[in-house]
């Protein structure tokens, strides 16, 4: 008898097991020596909380909104590339469990199944993540194929101008051309499950990106195109540009100072994610959760202050909302959940998170997720 999943950990173990390894550690590791990826657990786990006894906290409530869409808890899914190779249709099936929860759920520029794909399979709604690339008529192109799949909010990503060296995704073969080897094959081979649900997919190269590029006839293309887009030339004034062909919701993800979240706020975007990309882009940086208290300080008027990078529990988000943040989003979670079971994992992980959210909230004596004072953590 399988032991009962009661933690995103569990989750892990599960994808870990189910999930072809070099697609695993896509989804689990970090840039170089992997000193943030380590770091924004460690911080987490250096906050404490204060528990607090002999409240009423019978009635709470978890309901916010994040960039003006009402929610049921403050929690989103991040964008993440090729989701779709953690579970077949992986972007479809986080998008419908996300719906379900009353969440948002963010579609990367570099998923498996395409923002129609996506569109088509659910009812709601989702937010777009988009890079601003080299080839500014192909960004132009992907914000028109937003707009016109109704989606709710445009995400920039700000802090991939260059790509940080993933070490174990080389050595995976994960590289630009992607390379074979026999370890990879009798990897996939010893995963049947996670074979046919690949196959059955709508798309298995990067959705967004097939049948749009000139000479990309292959993953292995879209993946060399794609690496030679990423564009260090992008100023805070391409948001103005942005702006232009997006008239809705603006957030920009991959802040990590003060003085950025300054200069994003007064360019007028409806949010900021805080984020270090999940220590997979500057080594070295500290944890997201370190420097969120004196962005929160910085950022005046209506700008929302969203928090990305290492939560793996609803204790890890309400400490996020403890020191300021509006909601959190998370990626390896929902990761998690979508290799160890699909829609149906995606949701599990959803769940528990919100539970422990509850939870922690009841002990500290919390009632309400939108006004989460900061001295519920040990001297915050």
């Amino acid at each position: 008898m399988a032991a009962p999943v009661t933690n995103i950990a569990d989750l892990r173990e599960l994808a870990r097991r189910r999930v072809p390894r070099a697609f695993f550690e896509y989804a689990d590791r970090g840039s170089y020596d992997e000193t943030t990826l380590r770091e924004n657990r460690r911080a987490f786990e250096r906050l404490r909380f204060r528990q607090r006894v002999m409240r009423n906290v019978d009635h709470r409530s978890l309901a916010t909104t994040i960039v003006g869409q009402p929610v049921s808890m403050p929690l989103a899914i991040a964008p993440t590339g090729m989701a779709g190779l953690q579970h077949g249709s992986g972007e479809i099936h986080g998008a419908r469990a996300a719906a379900k929860a009353g969440i948002p759920f963010c579609l990367s520029t570099v998923s498996i199944c395409s923002i129609e794909q996506v569109r088509a399979a659910t009812d709601v709604p989702f937010w777009f993540q988009v890079y601003v690339m080299r080839d500014r008529g192909f960004t132009r192109e992907l914000i028109r194929r937003a707009r016109a799949a109704d989606c709710s909010a445009l995400m920039v990503t700000a802090d991939l101008t260059v790509q940080g060296q993933r070490h174990r995704e080389i050595k995976n073969g994960l590289s630009v051309p992607p390379k074979v080897t026999l370890h990879n094959l009798f990897d996939i081979a010893s995963k049947p499950r996670w074979a046919w649900n690949v196959l059955r997919a709508p798309s298995r190269s990067f959705g967004n990106l097939d049948g749009h590029i000139k000479g990309a006839d292959s993953l292995t293309t879209l993946a060399q195109w794609i690496a030679a887009q990423f564009d260090p030339t992008i100023t805070w004034d391409d948001l103005a540009w942005i702006r232009e062909l997006w008239p809705g919701k603006l957030i920009v993800k991959g802040i990590l100072d003060a003085e950025d979240a300054k200069l994003a706020a007064a360019h007028g975007v409806d949010a900021i994610v805080v984020s270090n990309h999940g220590g997979r882009q500057l080594d070295g940086a500290p944890a997201s959760i370190d420097v969120l208290p004196s962005i929160v300080d910085a950022v005046t008027g209506g700008t929302e202050v969203l928090f990305d990078s290492g939560i793996l529990s609803g204790q890890d988000l309400l400490k996020a909302l403890a020191l300021g943040a509006r909601a959190g989003l998370i990626g390896k979670a929902f990761l998690y959940g979508l290799g160890a079971g699909g829609e149906a994992g995606v949701t599990q992980a959803i769940d528990i998170i919100r539970r422990e959210l509850s939870v922690t909230m009841a002990l500290t004596g919390a009632l309400d997720a939108t006004r989460v004072p900061r001295d519920i953590l040990w001297n915050g």
